[in-house]
C-alpha cells in the first residue's frame, strides 16, 4: 500500500517566467506590480532578474527564450494577482492602457455571474496571460461567459 505524506505547511513560493528581453519585462512587471528588483546576472547570453515585493521574492525572470508564449500548448495558463480594492485594479488598468497592454475584456469583468469579485485579463510583453483581481468591486457588469469562470477562458 502507497501512503502519501503531504507537507504542514505549503505555499506559492515565486513564479519564474522565460522572457525574450529581459529589460522590457522587468521594467513591464515593476511598473504594473511595484516589484523591486532584488537581484540580476548573467551567464553569457542567458540574463535574470529576482523581483519582490516586501522583503519577499514574488517573480523570476529568465531571458531564454524566443517567440511569444504559446497558449494552445500545455504549460502556465495564467498568473492571477489579487490586490485589496477594484480601485487598485482600475489604477493597474491604466497604467496598462498607457503601456499599449492587450486586454482580453474591456474593463473589470466578475468571475462569473453574480460574482462581486472581478479584475482584468491581460498579456504581458510576451504574451504571458495575467489577471489582477479584487475580491470584491466587479459591480453590475456581465460576465464574459455568463457562470463560466472568467479567468478560465482568456
Amino acid at each position: 500500500m502507497s501512503t502519501t505524506t503531504a507537507p504542514a505547511s505549503l505555499r506559492t513560493g515565486h513564479i519564474g517566467l522565460n522572457v525574450t528581453d529581459l529589460d522590457r519585462s522587468r521594467a513591464f512587471y515593476q511598473r504594473i506590480f511595484g516589484f523591486e528588483l532584488a537581484h540580476e546576472g548573467r551567464d553569457g547570453d542567458r540574463r535574470w532578474a529576482f523581483l519582490a515585493r516586501d522583503g519577499q521574492l514574488v517573480v523570476t525572470l529568465w531571458q531564454q527564450s524566443a517567440g511569444r508564449f504559446e497558449t494552445a500548448r500545455p504549460g502556465l495558463h495564467h498568473l492571477s494577482f489579487q490586490v485589496e480594492t477594484a480601485e487598485e485594479v482600475r489604477a493597474a488598468e491604466t497604467a496598462l492602457r498607457e503601456l499599449g497592454a492587450d486586454f482580453a475584456h474591456d474593463g473589470v469583468v466578475p468571475h462569473g455571474e453574480g460574482a462581486a469579485s472581478g479584475g482584468i485579463f491581460f498579456t504581458d510583453p510576451d504574451g504571458i496571460r495575467l489577471e489582477i483581481y479584487s475580491p470584491d468591486g466587479a459591480g453590475t457588469a456581465p460576465a464574459p461567459h455568463g457562470t463560466a469562470p472568467t479567468c478560465g477562458f482568456f
